[in-house]
């Protein structure tokens, strides 16, 4: 054979058997991809088992919408912030307190918790804020105190701008109220991506956010430490569920355009409210959020409490309480 033949030959040979290698590489790429999609499932089904819903469904446009009811008299409603749940009311104090002297409900938000996040939607604080008013006169809630935190007080805004016959008065908590350049939302964001998103959030993003969670955690307690009634009676495996992980994803992206969107409207906001922050919050900068929020609305009462982060309604439970009755009263 021709000495270039053989060459040839030897190419064809070796280009043959890469292709073979790539091909089984990929192959146990998916395989193993598929392996952790199961998995995940599986904790996912877990964690749903392992805390099963607290309190009952209210059918609002076709959507079950997870809430629990505690107490009597004068109503507040409760609405968490992105990637937790009823329980985080639970476990801060706040709920058992309040339910003591007033009736109170706290909510699943859409993706959250026990309560569905159809794709059909997107699930922006105005829309959210619709759905919660459809609630109240499902379940007879007339004119509530609305207690929002972080994320949640977007929608409890939306809520006074859009339906100001529903609410008497707003308690916003650790709110992001104006839009601001975050880098932190490009990335939390990506398991909102269609099809990528889907497979991150299926196989890699429950290990990953596993492996974050005490990271995280710190960041949103500092600089007081992590409760430990946090760590052993919040439900953290719900959170790692691929529905949900997609749900605070999506909120990440949402969460600068709809400040931007609500911001242009604070002029006009007539329902009065009681902004409550963390002198040291890392998440969010009080100082351009809750205290420039209550510089441009002339009505609103601020309570800025030292020593307390993000969580604040874990930290500093008594101050906020207080700022929830004297609200309320």
């Amino acid at each position: 054979m021709p000495q270039d033949a053989k060459m040839k030959s030897r190419e064809q040979a070796a280009g043959g058997g890469g292709s073979l290698w790539k091909w089984g590489a990929g192959a146990a790429g998916a395989a193993a991809l598929a392996g952790l999609a199961v998995v995940n499932r599986q904790a996912a089904k877990r964690a749903e088992a392992d805390n099963p819903p607290l309190g009952r469904f209210v059918d609002v446009s076709g959507l079950r919408v997870h809430c629990f009811e505690e107490g009597e008299g004068e109503p507040i409603v409760l609405i968490h912030g992105n990637g937790t749940m009823i329980e985080d009311w639970l476990v801060s104090g706040v709920f058992g307190a309040l339910a003591k002297t007033n009736r109170v409900i706290a909510f699943d938000r859409p993706g959250f918790g026990h309560t569905p996040r159809p794709r059909s939607t997107i699930w922006t604080p105005q829309a959210q804020a619709a759905l919660l008013a459809e609630a109240f006169a499902a379940l007879g809630i007339e004119k509530p105190v609305v207690v929002g935190h972080s994320f949640g007080t977007q929608v409890a805004v939306a809520l006074a701008l859009n339906h100001p016959e529903a609410v008497s008065r707003l308690v916003l908590l650790g709110g992001y109220f104006f839009p601001s350049f975050r880098t932190d939302t490009l990335v939390a964001s990506q398991p909102a991506i269609p099809l990528i998103g889907d497979v991150m959030r299926y196989t890699v993003s429950p290990l990953t956010g596993a492996a974050m969670l005490p990271v995280v955690n710190r960041k949103l307690f500092a600089p007081a430490p992590v409760p430990e009634a946090w760590e052993t009676d919040f439900p953290l495996g719900m959170t790692l569920r691929p529905w949900q992980l997609r749900a605070a994803a999506a909120e990440a992206a949402l969460m600068v355009p709809a400040a931007r969107a609500l911001s242009k409207r604070y002029a006009t906001l007539t329902v009065p409210a009681t902004i409550v922050a963390g002198a040291d919050d890392r998440v969010v900068t009080t100082k351009d959020q809750s205290r420039r929020l209550h510089d441009s609305l002339p009505s609103s009462r601020y309570v800025e409490i030292e020593g307390a982060g993000h969580m604040v309604h874990h930290s500093a439970t008594g101050e906020v309480l207080a700022a929830i009755r004297e609200t309320a009263e």
